[in-house]
């Protein structure tokens, strides 16, 4: 027994019907699953045409910005016309158009013939589109795609109902080739509008966390920022590097790094994880984070008073053994002799002084070497330690060192200027950003960003930190971080306690790095191949290759 279904100037059978609902799931299938605007915009578009034979069609979404309201010509499609160039422009919102009458009317509108429309109704077609393109308008199906609140937020447009799906339409064939839309069309479409609707909610509302992400992320990096000043621009570097140097590893056929591939969202991922690998010096007390010399430069001008102190101390000790000198002499009757031994011992004291306040001259001056953040060698390092030894009268008459063990501790680090405690204190940033991020409630697809972000110290060959982690327990996105991150770091010039180095000077460190398996040396190769440091600005003429 055959069921039919009845509509108008049709009839669908059992198989039919089941054709058109298993059509409809596919559509809203497929809905739910696009999350890029402009591909949902077209598919909607393009099902609805498919279902409806409809030879064109567009959408226009509302908008509301600017404190005015007007439709935005989103998609446009021609099956007819399928080299028809298309520009997103915007319309007036008033019920002159077509589609602005059916968004203020909450309405449809299903017109078998566009070129003869009723004269009391405000709308009418603008035959220009028509007449550019060489085309011929006639049935039209206009239908407001509305929200769950009944809201409208856009409007579905068909033009030309074929009487086949496969003609070409023209000019001249029109009339002959198109029909008018039914009521089942119009049903069918309203039903497909508000699936639309709702799937466009849903995309806007995607939109809107992704922007809310974003928010966060930069604010968290201007914190950052605010913290430690002299690496303004760093995080937002590294993630540049980073993210470009993976999209080079999409682009490899061979080798280990041709089975790696990222998809959008996992670049998303990445650069997260890049832009937020630092945040943890917000835990860092901030003079150690900004501190650009071994000795604090609170320390360096308590050191400098000391210092004058010292040689105003033996001025003044010299002083006074003038004077008693002068005070002894002067009462004994023999003057002219004690005058003339008093006036030879004058300027043994002024040598003995000179050459005490030159002393301290020359040790304020290794001093002041020492104290830069460079490797030490072993003649400042020899004076250091004779350094350590001196010592001075206080203002309350006690001899203490010119130099604390604290102080002489500093300026003994043979590398950098940061004690081994300081820098134990700066790793430690790492593991509060690892700590901060996981407080955070990643979509699915970000949930690997603090895992990322953690371990971009670690090292291949296990020596890194905070875990100690080898190559396999290290996620290729941790190790791609890791060096744009060391490469930034090696070539910014904003560092208070070192210059930038030239970029090949910077490759042949991450080389000899390379060499020592500590960093990825396919990355690294890649990241010099393609020349990734280029995304900076960062150039350079000479090519090197990895050993």
């Amino acid at each position: 027994m055959k069921i039919i279904f009845e509509k108008p100037e049709l009839f669908y059978n059992f198989d039919e019907q089941a054709e058109l609902i298993e059509k409809l799931l596919d559509i809203g299938t497929a809905l739910s699953g696009t999350q890029d605007l402009s591909s949902l915009l077209n598919l909607i578009l393009t099902k609805s045409r498919e279902i409806t034979w409809s030879d064109a069609g567009s959408v226009y979404l509302l908008d509301h910005s600017d404190n005015t309201s007007k439709l935005v010509f989103k998609v446009a499609q021609n099956a007819s016309l399928p080299n028809l160039s298309f520009k997103e422009f915007a319309i007036p919102l008033t019920p002159r158009s077509l589609a602005g009458y059916v968004a203020l009317k909450t309405v449809s509108l299903n017109i078998p013939d566009a070129y003869n429309l009723p004269e009391h109704e405000p709308y009418q077609l603008d035959r220009s589109f028509d007449e550019n393109i060489s085309y011929r308008t006639r049935s039209v199906l206009v239908v407001p795609m509305q929200n769950r609140k009944g809201e409208v937020i856009g409007v579905l447009q068909l033009i030309n109902r074929k009487v086949n799906p496969d003609v070409t339409i023209t000019a001249e064939n029109a009339l002959e080739m198109t029909q008018s839309y039914s009521k089942w069309e119009e049903r069918i479409l309203r039903s497909l509008a508000s699936q639309a609707a709702i799937s466009i909610e849903r995309n806007h509302l995607q939109e809107s966390i992704e922007h809310l992400f974003e928010g966060f992320v930069r604010a968290s990096v201007q914190v950052i920022e605010a913290r430690d000043p002299c690496t303004f621009g760093h995080s937002e570097r590294v993630a540049e590097l980073a993210v470009r140097l993976s999209q080079e590893v999409n682009t490899i056929q061979s080798g280990s790094l041709a089975a790696i591939s990222f998809s959008d969202r996992q670049l998303q991922e990445l650069r997260y994880a890049a832009l937020l690998h630092d945040f943890g010096k917000v835990g860092v007390p901030e003079a150690i984070l900004t501190k650009p010399k071994k000795l604090y430069p609170r320390q360096l001008e308590v050191i400098r008073h000391r210092f004058a102190l010292a040689q105003r101390t033996l001025e003044l000790e010299t002083t006074q053994t003038k004077y008693q000198h002068l005070l002894q002499h002067s009462a004994q009757k023999s003057a002219d002799a004690t005058e003339c031994q008093f006036c030879q011992s004058l300027p043994e004291l002024d040598t003995k002084l000179s050459e005490s306040v030159a002393k301290l001259s020359r040790y304020w001056k290794i001093l002041l070497e020492a104290n830069e953040p460079r490797v030490l060698a072993e003649d400042p390092l020899k004076q250091l330690r004779e350094l350590a030894q001196l010592t001075y009268r206080d203002l309350d008459g006690e001899m203490k060192p010119l130099l604390t063990p604290e102080e002489i501790n500093q300026l003994l680090v043979e590398r950098g200027n940061l004690t081994a405690e300081e820098r134990e204190i700066i790793e430690s940033h790492v593991s509060y950003t690892y700590g901060f991020l996981k407080q955070i409630p990643w979509t699915n697809d970000l949930k690997n960003v603090p895992t990322i972000a953690y371990r971009h110290h670690e090292k291949l060959d296990g020596t890194g930190y905070p875990l100690g982690l080898k190559s396999e327990e290290i996620p290729i996105q941790a190790q791609i971080i890791t060096i744009a991150d060391i490469y930034d770091a090696l070539t910014a010039g904003d560092r208070p306690y070192k210059t930038g180095l030239p970029t090949v000077t910077a490759l042949k460190i991450l080389q000899q790095e390379a060499t020592k398996n500590t960093i990825n040396v396919d990355c690294l190769e890649l990241f010099q191949q393609r020349r990734v440091y280029e995304v900076l600005g960062h150039s350079i003429d000479v090519v090197m290759e990895l050993a």
